[in-house]
């Protein structure tokens, strides 16, 4: 089996990266950026109850009532977990699967042609992304964790 060659280093990062980098405000910004979106869905099915049960009613969900406040829950308490940076493997677990089950059932995009299909697969990948950024700061608070920072 041939060898391959060693990697150099990597050179480091600009100072005024590892500046913003280390500012202490970043993780929380980061975090708040990654669930703000939730925040203000929870908050808008909050104040349009009727809404928010006609949006599960729309995506085919039966108890469309039972489905608009398990939403409203996930989107408070999986943010809040994130932010406060306790379990934010739960709170990260808890939106990254509702955002993957939210994409399938919002996003159907093998089942559509044309145009709309087009819009649907891109939203679909998006959310597959934002998901994954959930995975993320889940690893960075969990080494943050380990190392005493958090």
């Amino acid at each position: 089996m041939p060898r391959l060659a060693p990697v150099p280093p990597a050179p480091a990062d600009p100072r005024f990266v590892d500046a913003i980098l280390d500012w202490p405000p970043t993780w929380f910004v980061a975090r708040l950026l990654l669930v703000g979106a939730y925040l203000v869905g929870a908050l808008a099915k909050l104040g349009d109850w009727p809404g928010a049960v006609a949006e599960q009613a729309h995506f085919g969900m039966t108890l469309p009532a039972l489905w608009a406040g398990v939403t409203i829950a996930v989107e408070l308490i999986g943010p809040a977990l994130i932010l406060v940076g306790r379990l934010v493997w739960l709170g990260a677990g808890m939106l990254g699967v509702f955002t993957v089950l939210a994409a399938c059932l919002a996003n159907p995009f093998w089942a559509l042609q044309g145009p709309a299909r087009f819009a649907a697969t891109n939203a679909f990948f998006e959310h597959l992304g934002l998901a994954g950024g959930f995975v993320l700061a889940a690893l960075v608070a969990e080494h943050a964790r380990r190392e005493g920072r958090m």
